[in-house]
């Protein structure tokens, strides 16, 4: 499928994950013009000079750095901008102050691109993403996180070294909070066209093991990298690439991105089918009592935090 001409692509936060996500973009070719924005205009500005001297190696685009008035019109406005948590910090105490920053920055991106697809990557990423529908305006299917995106490519990683096949062959996928109360639908895993339970047999491998330490690793991924370099940036980039090439080129490629759930009233992940006007519909395999259970759980984790912030900002 083709892109639209003349795509604008915006990415708000020129940090190590921003800077990474406006890279990788660069490097596919996927849209026309893309600005790079941050409080701090010279960071941004040396992000883009730098990627920028390597224009003779990917496809033509006009990068340049500016500010929210710049993003106008854009076809897709990427948030990786927000407060790092401090040590020691709790979530909530993250989430108010990234609140804060939110409740100044969304208004204006908004009126800026009033027709984009608003795509949340800062942490935490379910939360913001809820805030951002709140404050935005939008309707909630144009505004999305990366929600598990990533998580789900962590586990194939995972479970394709397990059986040693390409991670691509894998298909899983991590739902509920990008956090602690994640969850994997192991009911709906296969290795290529194979039941995980299935492939496990023929492999002679501990079913219940291989879940139990897949599942550790994925969701102790971010603090093992960070624990070694500091940050966390590449893979979340391309995380990010991916689902924008979904939307762009209008693939209507399933991912676990993070939506609205209307009756629960928070933002989490399932297996949504990602195209040209942001979240098309859900594609949910049918749960395991266990994975209902988990959804359950990690929805009510998030809306109680979403219930104690509020009650902080009134």
């Amino acid at each position: 499928m083709k892109m639209k001409k003349g795509v604008k692509l915006s990415v708000v936060g020129a940090g190590f994950v921003g800077s990474a996500v406006t890279f990788a973009l660069a490097q596919k070719g996927l849209a026309q013009e893309i600005v790079l924005v941050d409080r701090e205009k010279k960071k941004a500005e040396g992000e883009v000079m730098d990627i920028a001297h390597g224009a003779a190696f990917y496809p033509p685009v006009a990068l340049r750095a500016g500010s929210y008035e710049d993003t106008k019109d854009s076809d897709l406005v990427i948030l990786t901008a927000g407060a790092n948590q401090k040590e020691g910090e709790s979530r909530l105490d993250l989430l108010q102050r990234n609140a804060a920053i939110y409740r100044d920055m969304i208004p204006q991106i908004a009126k800026a691109s009033p027709q984009a697809i608003l795509l949340v990557v800062a942490n935490p990423v379910d939360l913001l993403s809820y805030l951002t529908y709140r404050l935005s305006g939008f309707p909630s299917r144009r505004v999305l996180g990366s929600g598990t995106v990533l998580d789900s490519s962590r586990l194939r990683y995972v479970l394709g070294r397990a059986f040693e096949v390409d991670a691509r062959s894998v298909h899983a996928h991590i739902a509920g909070e990008h956090g602690d109360s994640e969850f994997a639908l192991w009911s709906s895993a296969a290795v290529g066209s194979v039941p995980l339970a299935q492939a496990a047999e023929n492999e002679g491998l501990d079913l219940e093991k291989l879940q139990q330490e897949a599942l550790r690793e994925v969701r102790g991924s971010a603090a093992a990298i960070i624990s070694r370099k500091g940050y966390t940036n590449y893979a979340v980039a391309l995380a990010v690439r991916r689902i924008t090439e979904a939307i762009l080129r209008d693939e209507r490629r399933i991912l676990s991105v993070s939506n609205l759930d209307e009756q629960r009233g928070v933002y989490y992940s399932v297996p949504r089918v990602v195209g040209r006007h942001g979240v098309e519909k859900e594609m949910v395999p049918d749960l395991s009592d266990e994975e209902t259970m988990a959804l359950e759980d990690s929805s009510s984790l998030l809306y109680d935090l979403l219930k104690n912030l509020a009650e902080r900002l009134d």
